[in-house]
């Protein structure tokens, strides 16, 4: 399988400070809203809600975090979020696609029109570039130090119920069916192994393109980097070979 989940947008989150951190909590949070408004606040009823929880933990939010989130979506005062995609065209034609939550759609549109319009792009029409992408479950494994072994590694993920497997440097990434990423996960981490990454994703049907020009490259980055300090966008996926 061509290209997977941007594992070097994974590495940075992780690198960043707290604050950072914290956006990432935020973000966790505003879905489980959303969740928990839509089907309960019993993971065991509610399946969505189990596979964030468990993309919470892949991402090293803490319980106590979670649990609060939980019962703040259940309670009368809570805010009421909703989900909304843009999609676009950042330099050169490379496709982006900008998941939100926002409770305020007329900030939201205006701020990610914003940012399309400065860094040499233009926001398109519902479905003008999502058709060109596959939404699979993309669990990432974390070898750096462990020096697993790959073939055992490989059995063991596709005797959980993946999809596809490849080996990613410093880490093995596990293909599954959306609906499957968070029981792979599940069984895949009670084996023993440390989950960097455990969530459903937009990934590229024909691969990722390659900007040569330094202005591209540079507005490139300027967008995502807006896209990821703004605290409504969930999660930006794209195209370009970074």
């Amino acid at each position: 399988m061509s290209g997977h989940s941007k594992w070097n947008n994974i590495k940075n989150k992780k690198a960043k400070t707290d604050a950072a951190k914290g956006k990432i909590f935020t973000k966790i949070g505003k879905e489980i809203a959303i969740c928990v408004r839509e089907g309960g606040g019993d993971p065991n009823t509610n399946g969505k809600l189990r596979d964030l929880i468990s993309k919470a933990k892949a991402a090293n939010v803490p319980n106590d975090n979670i649990d609060r989130a939980i019962k703040k979506a259940m309670g009368a005062d809570a805010v009421q979020y909703e989900e909304i995609v843009y999609e676009g065209y950042g330099p050169c034609g490379v496709a982006v696609i900008v998941d939100t939550m926002t409770d305020n759609r007329n900030r939201t549109a205006g701020e990610i029109r914003h940012y399309f319009d400065k860094y040499g792009g233009n926001m398109g029409a519902a479905n003008c570039v999502s058709w060109s992408f596959d939404k699979k479950g993309v669990i990432v494994i974390d070898n750096e130090d462990e020096e697993l072994d790959e073939d055992t590694v490989m059995m063991e993920a596709l005797d959980a119920g993946a999809d596809d497997f490849e080996p990613d440097g410093e880490t093995f990434v596990v293909y599954t069916k959306p609906d499957d990423v968070a029981p792979v996960a599940d069984k895949i981490s009670a084996a023993g192994y440390n989950l960097l990454s455990a969530q459903v994703e937009m990934l590229p049907q024909n691969g990722y393109i390659k900007l040569t020009n330094e202005d591209d490259i540079k507005n490139m980055q300027k967008m995502l980097d807006m896209f990821d300090d703004n605290e409504d966008v969930q999660n930006v996926w794209h195209n370009w070979e970074e």
